[in-house]
């Protein structure tokens, strides 16, 4: 049985680990803070999961997610992951992760700069538009007429097969957003970040109250579509 390894368990991390067992995949997660402060997350997860280092859930992953904040991502294990498909969801929070002067003038993407660090992986952005709540409630089997898309950038077309696949498998369609040059399409603040999956991100409590809403194919393409770079020009 294939496996979904996961740097980082936190939102995300868990949410996709949940999402995972449920699809019939192994599950190897890590953390920062040593595989023992993950014990009741993989009792809750059951027989399938457990965890590891960085380093173990790297070499021991068909997909590997790296889901730790931006700041952070020079800490991923290069040399474990060389040869892996990282599957990347780092968002660029300049007050949580200070000010990176290249995302700042443009001049390249979240993706390229993990992608750099991790020059001998493919990296596909993706998972990451995406609220952890709604990405846990929206998910559902191939072929179901209330199915959800989400983006996915990368520049190899073989990773993005492999990521579509994982996507598949986990409950969701993928729209093929290109090379990770083009990820930008996705990032935080651009119509396709977040807002397609609420059902009413104005109404009482914001994004974290409001159920989930379908947000398919055609819809994401639309909103990448839309996107325009936040020094004005459009894509």
């Amino acid at each position: 049985m294939a496996t979904l390894a996961l740097i980082g368990s936190g939102n995300v991390g868990s949410t996709l680990a949940r999402l995972a067992v449920d699809a019939g995949l192994n599950v190897v997660l890590s953390n920062s803070r040593g595989p023992q402060t993950l014990d009741a997350l993989v009792t809750e997860l059951g027989p399938r999961a457990r965890a590891a280092t960085p380093a173990e859930a790297a070499a021991a992953g068909d997909w590997v997610v790296a889901t730790i904040p931006l700041k952070n991502y020079r800490e991923l294990p290069a040399d474990a992951l060389a040869g892996k498909v990282v599957l990347d969801t780092l968002n660029y929070y300049p007050q949580r992760d200070g000010v990176f002067p290249a995302l700042e003038a443009e001049e390249t993407t979240t993706s390229e700069l993990v992608q750099e660090h991790l020059s001998g992986a493919q990296v596909v952005k993706t998972f990451s538009n995406i609220y952890f709540k709604h990405l846990l409630s929206l998910a559902r089997p191939a072929g179901s007429p209330d199915r959800s898309a989400l983006p996915l950038a990368g520049e190899d077309p073989a990773a993005r097969a492999s990521a579509t696949r994982l996507l598949d498998l986990l409950g969701y369609d993928a729209v093929d957003a290109g090379t990770l040059a083009e990820s930008w399409r996705f990032q935080r603040d651009t119509p396709v970040y977040v807002l397609p999956y609420a059902a009413d991100p104005a109404g009482p409590g914001g994004i974290p109250e409001t159920p989930g809403a379908v947000a398919d194919a055609a819809a994401v393409r639309t909103a990448l579509a839309k996107a325009v770079r936040p020094g004005g020009a459009a894509g």
